[in-house]
């Protein structure tokens, strides 16, 4: 079935693809319910007298147009609630501005007041004489810490901000390097260390979310944060 023209009365006339007409008033960008109706009206208005359209062929076609909608309208509440989740994540997050998080990476920052910088190291199995390096960001050795024999788990790993020597060293990154004799082996244990939050950046969930701004150490997901410490 052609339908050659329609009056300025048809109900469909108003339904266009454009965004914007001629006035700078913004159009619909794709039919809706009222337009299906529309559409299925003058289907039946134009239909062959001889040969009506097939009852199951018109279920399908409401059927299907239900379908559509249906999912479009769950898009549209998911987007919703992605937004709230959005937003409550940055009120948590907001919390966290001068707190200390625990980041899975092996640089910390030592802000040289004298508070240190601490991190952690983790094994699944016992570990004996656990020796850690502290070394700066071209690899020079500056302080060597003995934690001795540990049980399998987390270790908290506490450096004063000295070198050997017990001079204070210099506000910078600095590197932390863990190893122990597990079973019969000397293995490099995984460590992360721990940071202070200066403030926290709100974004969308499709932007990668909340970001935590970390003092000396950029920004992080704070999906990728381990923990979270008193200052």
């Amino acid at each position: 079935m052609t339908i050659s023209s329609t009056s300025s009365t048809d109900p469909l006339a108003n339904s266009r693809w454009d965004t914007t007409d001629t006035t700078g008033t913004t159009k619909k960008t794709g039919l809706d319910q009222k337009d299906f109706l529309a559409l299925l009206t003058k289907q039946l208005a134009y239909q062959d007298p001889f040969k009506p359209a097939d009852n199951d062929q018109m279920i399908s076609q409401m059927a299907s147009f239900a379908t559509v909608d249906g999912i479009n309208s769950v898009s549209d509440q998911f987007g919703s609630l992605n937004e709230v989740m959005t937003s409550s994540q940055a009120l948590q997050a907001s919390t966290l501005v001068g707190q200390k998080v625990l980041v899975p990476t092996d640089t910390g920052y030592l802000d040289g007041n004298g508070s240190g910088m601490s991190g952690m190291l983790t094994s699944s199995d016992n570990m004996k004489n656990v020796t850690v390096r502290i070394e700066d960001q071209n690899g020079q050795l500056i302080k060597t810490l003995d934690l001795g024999d540990q049980s399998a788990g987390n270790v908290k790993i506490d450096w004063d901000g000295t070198d050997s020597s017990g001079k204070a060293m210099p506000a910078g990154n600095y590197v932390i390097k863990a190893q122990a004799l597990v079973g019969q082996d000397r293995v490099d244990l995984p460590v992360a260390a721990y940071a202070n939050v200066e403030s926290v950046t709100l974004g969308s969930a499709s932007s990668g979310g909340v970001v935590l701004n970390l003092q000396g150490m950029g920004g992080i997901k704070l999906s990728d944060v381990l923990e979270v410490a008193k200052a």
